[in-house]
């Protein structure tokens, strides 16, 4: 009787993913093409051949922007590697190729070569952080008993800034994984950007005739 072999690791299913996105961003974004799908409709059941034209070159123009910096924006996280989906591109990043995260007016993330990412998915809320800091202050004042109120960790954090301490802890504990190894891959987003030079195209030779 033999027994069977052990699944190769290549085999192994990988960890599912953890999704980072902005709420705001997308329902922003979903709102801004409801707005544009009302006014193309409108323009082309109402209005004339050239009005009709142009309608169709704007909606080929913004529709593709208003998707790409929205809807489109998202961050991928899991025991092997980073994948950071921008308005027209994809970066992925294997956790051994990733060199530090960097929180300031923007979420950024460094490789090794030291080229920057920005995550265009997890933004910064300077708001958010001054009400996080607001209630970490009224959580850590002392009581009238004279005890210091717990905190649970990470309570009194904006979110942004959670999910960039997940994201560090992630890049710590698996960068020297087996599973982690390789370089930077980027991909452009051609199926975003196509449509939006198209349209550009046909609004200007439709606005100099």
């Amino acid at each position: 009787m033999t027994t069977p072999e052990p699944p190769s690791p290549a085999a192994q299913p990988q960890s599912k993913d953890r999704v980072y996105r902005s709420p705001a961003g997308i329902a922003g974004g979903v709102m801004l093409l409801a707005l544009g799908a009302w006014l193309g409709i409108d323009a082309l059941v109402n209005g004339e051949a050239r009005v009709r034209w142009l309608a169709i070159a704007g909606l080929l123009l913004a529709v593709p922007l208003v998707v790409a910096f929205t809807v489109r924006p998202a961050v991928y996280a899991n025991e092997d590697r980073l994948r950071i989906r921008n308005p027209f591109r994809t970066v992925t990043l294997p956790w051994a190729a990733v060199s530090g995260l960097r929180s300031g007016y923007s979420n950024e993330v460094f490789d090794q070569s030291g080229a920057k990412y920005q995550l265009w998915a997890i933004p910064v809320s300077l708001r958010a952080r001054k009400k996080a800091a607001r209630r970490q202050t009224r959580a850590a004042a002392d009581d009238p008993r004279g005890h210091t109120s717990p905190v649970p960790a990470g309570s009194v954090r904006a979110s942004g800034d959670q999910a960039m301490d997940e994201l560090r802890e992630l890049a710590e504990a698996r960068a020297s994984a087996e599973g982690a190894q390789g370089g930077p891959e980027v991909r452009w987003a051609y199926e975003v950007a196509g449509p939006a030079v198209v349209g550009l195209v046909l609004l200007v030779v439709l606005l100099a005739l």
